[in-house]
């Protein structure tokens, strides 16, 4: 595993964030503006250990989330899942004003949804899965939206340690919750291609779902097809038509990611991280490394 985000790391926010707040090691939050930078927002690619919700009111962060484009411009909101790898691609600091809530996935636990409300709702799915992780939102549903962020940054710094600070915030994230589900599910509603999208659609979204599961020990664009029930040929094609790379290109995308992260950030040596890749030897990572980085594997480690 690559390196890591956690709740403990980014609590070093609050020494240089106007605008933090934080629980115990439940939540943190803060607001993201020019005059407020946060140095989380790393180029380097990290694994996020929680679930993380971004809301952008104005300027840009381009990021990748498990490789697909996420762009967040005014009026967008994102939901991060735990386990997803990030990198950010670009910010334009000029006007930036855009608020983040991380929560730690034992805090996440401890919430009571409604199963029955959860288990009723329909993936979330795009024809295009570079938009998977953002939704454009109305500048009404941006300011409800920011009613629940401010409530929860006002009830860790008004109450703090009070007896019922904890279970507010968990009705807090609760709503919060509740109200992107709303929000999806009016869109999807109102988008008759979310009910007519082809087979071929969900063929994409599910060549990336079992990428990001597989990837580690299955490089071969054959397993992914059969796991689909297509032919390698026939995947390949809708892969490109839909994203402009192949894939096999998507494949070696999450390796040489998953690669990068194990050299520079788990403590393994070469040969540990070939094996976890399942190469059979050292010297077939490295050529594989080699031609896909233009780098050996300890070249990258001393770069």
């Amino acid at each position: 595993m690559g390196k890591i985000v956690n709740l403990s790391q980014l609590t070093s926010l609050s020494k240089i964030s106007t605008e933090f707040s934080n629980l115990s090691d439940d939540y943190i939050f803060t607001r993201i503006t020019e005059s407020n930078q946060i140095p989380v927002l790393t180029t380097n690619p990290v694994r996020i250990d929680g679930m993380t919700w971004l809301l952008c009111f104005n300027g840009r962060i381009d990021i990748e989330v498990n490789l697909s484009p996420c762009i967040m411009t005014a009026n967008s909101v994102s939901v991060i899942t735990p386990g997803s790898i990030v990198e950010v691609k670009g910010v334009e600091w000029n006007n930036l004003d855009c608020y983040m809530l991380f929560v730690s996935p034992e805090f996440m636990r401890d919430i009571n949804y409604d199963l029955n409300v959860l288990a009723t709702l329909p993936p979330m799915k795009t024809p295009d899965v570079r938009k998977e992780h953002v939704m454009n939102i109305t500048p009404e549903e941006a300011h409800l939206m920011k009613s629940y962020y401010e409530i929860l940054h006002q009830n860790s710094t008004q109450n703090p340690d009070n007896v019922y600070t904890k279970s507010i915030a968990r009705c807090m994230i609760a709503a919060l919750t509740y109200q992107m589900i709303q929000m999806m599910v009016m869109r999807m509603k109102n988008d008759e291609q979310h009910y007519r999208r082809s087979r071929r659609s969900s063929y994409v979204s599910e060549f990336f779902q079992l990428v990001r599961n597989h990837h580690k020990k299955e490089r071969m664009v054959s397993f992914y097809a059969e796991k689909l029930f297509i032919s390698p040929k026939y995947l390949s094609l809708i892969i490109k038509e839909s994203i402009g790379r192949s894939a096999a290109e998507v494949i070696d995308e999450y390796v040489i990611l998953e690669a990068k992260n194990l050299l520079r950030f788990s403590g393994k040596n070469i040969q540990q991280v070939a094996y976890e890749l399942n190469f059979p030897n050292q010297s077939s990572f490295g050529k594989y490394f080699k031609h896909l980085t233009g780098m050996s594997p300890s070249e990258f480690q001393r770069s």
